[in-house]
């Protein structure tokens, strides 16, 4: 009977040492899988914005302009897995991504040749490892948009909060002009002006730049400002002061409007200007190219659903404009 006992306790240690072999062997595996190299996963679980073609998907891509500034542009890109791969496929210059983006006077900010190895997204962070190819570029304001602008393109994702740059598997320091790119890069300065001004304050405003004087985009620039309090008012006040000189920027804001006020109530932020005459605002169009401007200005501000123009404190029909109010803030900067 004591042999018999023996013999069973024998055969259930070896039946347990065998399938914890086993076990050990499948995280094995599940760990060299992780570690082999990042892949391509699905970065478009949650929010996702679809086009009228079900087939096609509404993604905002990042290109420069002939002045170095980064453009935010909406195109429509096929849909599949791992779709953030496919949207920085659409941001390199081969000569099809050329020639579609010269035609609104943009070029692209990936150097051509330029290979996607392997991209993985895990907690918010997106690994990406590329050729280096992508180091082929001739300035230090190139370098900044590569990486600027990838970072602003996949964080549009909302699986994506920051990115790990590779280079042919590697992560190095800085690259050759600088920027560093040991740690993963978050949302950051995008088109940062050195205007002069002290204070560790950044605000975002949306200018106007143009190519050739033939296309005209909106360009969300960074401004140092003095002060913690980073708010509305702020924002707005630089937006009608307009850009600083020498930008090659401009504004949507017609000669003769001023600010006068801004207040913020459950949500709505109440834009109260002032006109020299009824006539500074001749139309529709012109009043809708003001509204979009300022809207895309407010978008940094998550306290903010919407907004309304009041003139000299009235709403728009106490004012005898017979004009629409915008219907939200927009949803993209520039729709091509």
């Amino acid at each position: 009977m004591y042999k018999k006992i023996l013999l069973i306790v024998l055969v259930f240690a070896l039946s347990l040492s065998f399938y914890g072999c086993k076990a050990i062997d499948v995280m094995k595996g599940l760990v060299s899988e992780e570690e082999s190299e990042v892949e391509i996963v699905r970065s478009d679980e949650e929010d996702i914005e679809i086009s009228n073609d079900v087939n096609m998907r509404d993604t905002v891509l990042y290109f420069q302009n002939e002045n170095g500034y980064l453009v935010p542009v909406k195109r429509e890109i096929p849909w599949e897995t791992g779709i953030a791969k496919a949207a920085l496929s659409n941001m390199i210059a081969d000569p099809v991504v050329t020639e579609d983006i010269a035609q609104i006077g943009l070029m692209p900010i990936i150097p051509a040749g330029t290979e996607i190895i392997g991209m993985s997204i895990n907690d918010g962070l997106c690994k990406v490892n590329f050729t280096n190819d992508i180091l082929n570029y001739q300035s230090k304001k190139e370098e900044e948009n590569i990486v600027k602008g990838i970072v602003y393109t996949l964080t549009e994702f909302p699986t994506i909060d920051k990115v790990q740059f590779m280079f042919e598997g590697q992560i190095i320091n800085e690259l050759e002009y600088g920027t560093k790119v040991a740690q993963p890069i978050e949302r950051k300065d995008i088109n940062l002006l050195d205007i002069g001004a002290n204070g560790d304050s950044r605000i975002v405003v949306y200018y106007k730049g143009t190519s050739n004087g033939e296309y005209e985009y909106y360009v969300p620039v960074t401004l140092p400002i003095s002060g913690d309090n980073v708010n509305v008012s702020k924002a707005l006040r630089e937006l009608f002061n307009g850009p600083p000189e020498l930008t090659g920027l401009y504004t949507d804001i017609p000669l003769g409007v001023e600010l006068s006020d801004v207040s913020v109530r459950e949500g709505v932020a109440y834009i109260d200007i002032n006109l020299e005459s009824n006539e500074a605002i001749s139309s529709q169009v012109q009043f809708d190219m003001m509204s979009k401007n300022i809207g895309l200005t407010l978008q940094q501000f998550n306290d903010i659903a919407g907004y309304e123009i009041l003139i000299e404190g009235k709403t728009l029909e106490e004012a005898g404009l017979e004009f629409f109010e915008p219907e939200g803030l927009p949803v993209f900067a520039n729709e091509y």
